[in-house]
């Protein structure tokens, strides 16, 4: 994984201050980080060693590397076995440049629907979403996503997700807690996707609180609560400042029957005021219930005089469900109202829109979605099953609900524009030329 550094501005919402960290490697590994000094590794869970090995390890980009080194030890005898190895990748790119020209056919031709569901039946026939290379799984997702999304329009049903109703397409709420469960653990395993956000937001709030003897955090999309396990760890851990803080997590709630439910964030309560009472880290967990149409009221918050205020928002990672981007800026705006010493944010990276319509946005998250998938496959490059779990689970879902956004108009450049808003001032993880995930430290200018 490749850290990509974006010049540091001023924001008139937040403001954050640079610190460059570097290492051994070079320029490669140098990041900012708002109001940071060289990030402890070891200030985190037992996993630490793993995932900074991880991102290093895909930093040197140790699969072609070793493809390079047999090339140049077998220079003296070319066999035919590398002949035979040559003709298959380039068979593979020829046939995934094939389906890539196939898909942007068919998005073109989105406005005349038979023709786009003669090329889509058309590339139905090369492709499966458990089977083949990246790209062609990466194209069965595509293909069927789009070819809900006419249907539907045909029927007219509109163009929601819920209309993609192929039995690929289950929504994420959908699927059996223990998959949800076994494939959020395979993704941490595959990629830092994870790691990387929970690490930096968590680094952020410890160096915010390390005289604080009371911590509240309100998380606007708490999932399974892994993200404080770390946390409560490295509290617990830690040497200096007074002992044993009071930690306090609120997780906003939403009224929709998904799994962010009022049931699962019981769920999560209960397993982490477990895990807190099994370490002696001193916590309460609370609720905040959202509107109807998940507008967030800073008034539903209970604010505590003494405690040091921080508000998370982690969004649109692969495991996340899509949050409008309405839901998102009210969040932030009533942050601001509330004058936190912190907030972390970790978001989805998007392409540039431009002006290339329903065409140029689906070709992006086309190459968007593409190097998600070469990441993982270099993560876990043989294991096939596991990663036909995390794409079916997670990545699957992720790809219909964007395409659909992108159907009905706006929905992935209104959130563009809403992050530019926050500026450039971030952490971003990327494989190879891509960008991927983004994080930022913000504090108040009255904090500051």
């Amino acid at each position: 994984m490749a850290m990509v550094i974006d010049d540091a501005f001023e924001d008139d919402l937040y403001s954050s201050s640079t610190t460059t960290i570097t290492t051994d490697e070079g320029p490669a590994c140098a990041w900012n980080h708002g109001g940071s000094p060289v990030v402890d590794w070891n200030s985190l869970s037992s996993e630490r060693h793993e995932f900074q090995d991880l991102i290093e390890s895909m930093m040197d980009d140790g699969t072609e590397f070793e493809l390079a080194r047999v090339g140049h030890e077998t220079c003296n005898s070319v066999s035919t076995d590398t002949m035979v190895v040559d003709e298959e990748t380039q068979g593979e790119d020829s046939k995934g440049l094939r389906l890539v020209h196939l898909l942007m056919a068919a998005a073109g031709a989105n406005k005349s629907r038979e023709l786009a569901l003669v090329i889509l039946v058309r590339l139905k026939e090369l492709v499966s979403p458990s089977d083949g290379t990246n790209m062609g799984r990466v194209a069965a997702y595509f293909n069927e996503a789009l070819q809900g999304l006419l249907e539907g329009s045909a029927s007219g049903r509109g163009h929601g997700k819920h209309l993609i109703t192929n039995r690929l397409y289950h929504h994420r709420d959908d699927h059996h807690h223990a998959d949800m469960l076994a494939a959020f653990q395979l993704l941490q395993d595959m990629s830092p996707f994870v790691k990387f956000g929970h690490f930096t937001a968590n680094q952020a709030i410890l160096e915010a609180v390390s005289n604080d003897s009371r911590i509240h955090i309100v998380d606007y999309d708490v999932m399974e609560g892994i993200q404080w396990a770390s946390l409560m760890q490295a509290l617990v851990s830690r040497k200096d400042g007074p002992p044993n803080p009071h930690l306090r997590i609120t997780a906003l709630s939403r009224s929709g029957s998904g799994r962010r439910s009022i049931g699962t964030i019981l769920e999560t309560s209960r397993r982490l005021v477990a895990f807190a009472a099994s370490i002696g880290q001193p916590f309460s967990f609370h609720q905040c219930r959202l509107d109807s149409d998940e507008t967030f009221r800073p008034a539903g918050l209970k604010i505590v005089r003494g405690e040091a205020f921080i508000i998370n928002c982690m969004l649109h990672s692969p495991h996340f469900s899509h949050r409008a981007p309405d839901s998102v800026a009210s969040f932030l705006s009533g942050a601001k109202t509330l004058s936190p010493r912190l907030v972390t944010l970790v978001e989805e990276e998007i392409g540039p829109i431009g002006d290339g319509g329903f065409v140029g946005r689906f070709m992006d998250s086309l190459h968007h979605y593409s190097a998600v998938y070469d990441s993982l496959e270099a993560g876990f490059p043989m294991q096939n099953r596991a990663r036909a779990l995390v794409e079916r689970v997670f990545l699957g879902p992720r790809i219909a609900g964007s395409l659909a956004r992108m159907y009905r108009g706006g929905g992935e450049e209104e959130s563009r524009s809403w992050a530019e808003e926050l500026g450039n001032n971030r952490l971003v993880l990327g494989w190879k030329s891509r960008r991927l995930l983004s994080a930022s430290i913000w504090t108040c200018p009255d904090n500051d």
